[in-house]
């Protein structure tokens, strides 16, 4: 069973009650900039277990009938195809993506925002694409010198110049497919206009990183750093909260750099900031939530591992730098772990020193460690799901689950048909497999029946994993980490 370190119940009912009360602060609107994903933050779930990936969406559902959701995205993105790593889509059609869920899951879509316009081509055809989709778009341009030009932005010629978002709920939920997409400065530029227009609206910002009710070291926010690696992100203790009142809260540089510009624009608006600091403008309640703090700190310093192993692997295929890299060793050792705290590091090396050819781990749910090598027939990570599925069914380990006699005229299929270099079977081909098999072989359908007890278990391979091994891995819902060596 799965130690659990959050009580995900309380947190969508006090994080929902505390943007209820926001809204009340400011009258009429809430413009609420929602970081991170929405309804995807696997980076939370682990670092917090019992944090549900879609807790977030949970709990605006729970405002739904006061919500209503803008998309942002940004011209240069559309016009660069900027991908999302994770789901390997580009953001413009996550946009559709995300509007496909929201609308599923009974929420009120609004409109589409493009940011950072400036006549782009591509920009312009994409408007008209989700026009003729009946998707309302409105475009916000770029200003000169934003941020730091505080008199032009808050003007006509810079707030006042964008088109106005036309809205018609209480809290207007502002997200985005990723970072850089220019959530902040389409809050800002709407509560300009709504100023104009004589509506007292309001600006929240809700990230559930870094915490800032813990620690500044906590492993919960080391882990962030490392998650945000690429970004360059540090936290920090917020020094504007520390003068107004005394209290250390943690906060990260962006936001704190960004405040006394935020000041002087709110300021522009209303004549006054109704924050005295970045810390002040968020909404986030997840460090109220966290239940066994010992079970977090140790999911998170697990976490900071596996960047690390992703980090080494993108500078292998040219997605990461060493810089990212430099980073997260620096934040392992703040942490107290080191890339063999991870037993199935230890286990996979160990098996392939022994072997000599690459090999894989993985850490069961009891603590037991499965291995397996690659062979003429499977790679280690195919090898190793079926020595764990032997293994939780109870069949002996020297069982042959697929006969040989049917993985080579797979093998031949692949190199001689498909023209493909490496004959041994990944994993989703040795599941489809045991699946055909299932049909008249008690041990095969046992085994696949067991594929569930291998979720929140731990794998580490000595080699770099093909996409499909990679995507089988998530899928079943294992942690993986892998040493930087390419297969040969």
């Amino acid at each position: 069973m799965k130690k659990l370190g959050f009580n995900n119940d309380m947190y969508l009912k006090i994080q929902s009650e505390h943007i209820k009360e926001r809204i009340t602060h400011f009258g009429d609107k809430l413009y609420l900039e929602f970081g991170g994903k929405l309804f995807d933050d696997f980076h939370a779930s682990r670092v917090l277990p019992g944090f549900q990936p879609d807790s977030k969406l949970r709990m605006l559902m729970q405002l739904k009938d006061d919500a209503e959701i803008v998309i942002v995205i940004s011209a240069v993105d559309i016009e660069t195809n900027k991908m999302r790593g994770d789901l390997g889509i580009t953001y413009d059609e996550d946009v559709l993506r995300l509007r496909e869920v929201f609308i599923n899951r009974g929420l009120f879509f609004g409109s589409v925002v493009i940011t950072h316009y400036n006549g782009q081509a591509s920009a312009k055809a994409y408007r008209e694409r989700l026009e003729r989709m009946g998707i309302s778009v409105y475009y916000h341009y770029l200003i000169e010198g934003y941020p730091t030009n505080v008199d032009l932005i808050d003007s006509d010629d810079g707030f006042g110049r964008n088109e106005y978002v036309e809205t018609s709920r209480p809290l207007v939920v502002v997200t985005a497919p990723g970072p850089g997409s220019g959530k902040m400065a389409v809050c800002l530029s709407q509560l300009y206009q709504e100023n104009k227009r004589g509506v007292k609206a309001g600006y929240a910002k809700f990230e559930t990183f870094p915490i800032w009710s813990i620690p500044l070291k906590h492993p919960v926010n080391l882990a962030y750093e490392a998650a945000t690696a690429d970004l360059n992100d540090v936290n920090m203790i917020d020094p504007f909260h520390l003068e107004a009142y005394n209290k250390t809260a943690v906060n990260y540089n962006r936001d704190i750099e960004i405040f006394p510009v935020l000041n002087a624009i709110f300021e522009g608006i209303y004549d006054e900031n109704p924050y005295k600091s970045p810390t002040d403008m968020g909404v986030n309640m997840a460090g109220f939530c966290i239940s066994d703090d010992e079970v977090c700190c140790e999911a998170s310093r697990a976490e900071i591992i596996r960047r690390y192993f992703t980090a080494l692997c993108g500078v292998v295929t040219g997605k990461s730098t060493e810089n990212e890299v430099n980073k997260i060793a620096l934040l392992m050792k703040q942490a107290k772990v080191m890339p063999e705290t991870r037993k199935t590091v230890v286990a996979a090396r160990e098996r392939k020193e022994q072997s000599g050819v690459p090999s894989a781990a993985i850490e069961l749910a009891d603590g037991t460690i499965i291995t397996a090598k690659s062979s003429a027939l499977l790679g280690p990570s195919a090898a190793l799901l079926l020595n764990a599925t032997k293994y939780l069914a109870g069949i002996d380990h020297d069982v042959k689950l697929i006969p040989q006699e049917m993985i080579e005229p797979i093998q031949k299929t692949k190199v001689s048909y498909l023209h493909g270099n490496n004959p041994r079977l990944h994993t989703d081909e040795v599941l489809v497999a045991l699946s055909m098999l299932s049909l008249n072989d008690d041990n095969c359908r046992k085994a696949l029946d067991c594929l569930p007890q291998l979720a929140d278990c731990q794998v580490h391979t000595t080699v770099m994993l093909s996409e499909i091994d990679q995507k089988i891995f998530k899928k079943l819902g294992i942690g993986l980490t892998s040493d930087p060596v390419r297969k040969k």
